[in-house]
């Protein structure tokens, strides 16, 4: 769901013209990264489609074993983009379009929605991120943490132990503390990543192990969905809220950071890295992640869950295929022109001209 380009050079080749002389190399987006994107952003939808229907023991299943790795795919990808941060001309111009103002507009809007529409009570706040927006909130606060990562000896280690620390004490709800710290070691893992580590995950060894890798985790997901609770997946509540003691919880703690990133890694094994139909979409995450808790929600409001056939495995399957159509709907060129004033707003009359604004 990042929206920084993911660039590299074009390779020079009897079907390319040479360039002209002085100018520019022409760059072009790599399409590994946005198939990438495009991939998990379908998981995260088929993910929240079916979450009302985790009283189905092979949805319960599999809502665990989809959020223990996509959520970590976007933010491993987020911080990967987010490496020249510090040294971007316009990194408060970023910070403020694509994070903070989709923030308020889109807080404001589940919030109004659950309250006229579902019924409930709820209390108007931007400081208790609600529902999905969440996102928004932490990759702010991981961004502008970057300069510090970029600085320490060992960022992933400290990263580390930050996650497990937050889990050995109740940390106030308040603009989501819990999560933010707890998911930061996928955020400073993206930071750490260089080209060749991507390149190194398609070699074909590496590449034989992922399908076996993907499976082994369904499996073991089956196993465990009826014995954990989900709280544990959503990286927000202590060892006590959890009801284990801080040895159990830390323990869990780093076995769910080890299974989420070799997770991470194969479903990257397995992500094509030539163009292909999706690629284009992989630049539209951000409006499937934002738009798509809508019909979700609205689905739960009106009941229509309620149905006694999507409480079957075949009724959740349905709805998890019906998931999928629903992002591919969001990443439609009308629906991105519509929302593209709370998802991209452009703002250009709230800055400063960049002249004016380095004096």
């Amino acid at each position: 769901m990042t929206t920084s380009a993911a660039t590299k050079p074009v390779s020079q080749s009897a079907a390319a013209p040479e360039p002209a002389q002085g100018a520019r190399s022409v760059k072009t987006r790599d399409p590994f990264y946005d198939n990438a994107k495009f991939l998990a952003i379908v998981l995260v939808v088929a993910g929240h489609a079916i979450e009302a229907l985790r009283d189905v023991p092979s949805a319960r299943a599999v809502y665990l074993f989809l959020y223990m790795f996509h959520m970590p795919v976007f933010i491993v990808i987020a911080g990967y983009f987010s490496r020249g941060f510090p040294s971007s001309s316009d990194k408060v111009r970023k910070l403020l379009t694509q994070l903070v103002v989709p923030f308020v507009i889109f807080q404001l809007a589940y919030m109004a929605l659950a309250k006229v529409v579902g019924g409930r009570d709820v209390n108007l706040t931007l400081l208790d991120p609600y529902y999905l927006v969440w996102f928004l909130l932490a990759l702010f606060a991981w961004r502008l943490s970057t300069p510090v990562w970029h600085r320490i000896r060992w960022p992933l280690g400290v990263a580390v132990a930050i996650s497990v620390v937050a889990g050995l004490q109740d940390l106030p709800g308040v603009l989501e503390t819990g999560r933010v710290l707890s998911l930061l070691p996928f955020f400073v893992l993206g930071l750490t990543l260089r080209p060749e580590h991507f390149e190194f995950l398609r070699r074909p060894a590496i590449r034989a192990l992922a399908v076996p890798v993907m499976l082994g985790g369904l499996v073991v997901a089956y196993w465990a969905a009826p014995r954990m609770s989900m709280e544990w997946v959503f990286w927000r509540r202590s060892n006590d809220y959890l009801a284990v003691d801080d040895l159990t919880g830390t323990a869990m703690r780093l076995a769910m950071l080890m299974a989420a990133i070799i997770l991470t890694g194969a479903f990257l094994t397995l992500v094509p890295t030539r163009r292909t139909w999706f690629t284009a979409l992989g630049t539209t995450t951000m409006y499937v992640y934002l738009l798509h808790g809508v019909p979700v929600k609205l689905s739960g409001y009106f009941g229509w869950y309620d149905h006694p056939v999507l409480h079957t495995t075949l009724g959740a399957v349905a709805v998890g295929v019906a998931g999928v159509g629903l992002a591919l709907l969001l990443s439609t060129p009308p629906v991105r022109r519509l929302a593209r004033w709370a998802v991209e707003p452009r703002m250009a009359w709230a800055f400063q001209p960049r002249d004016r604004a380095t004096r």
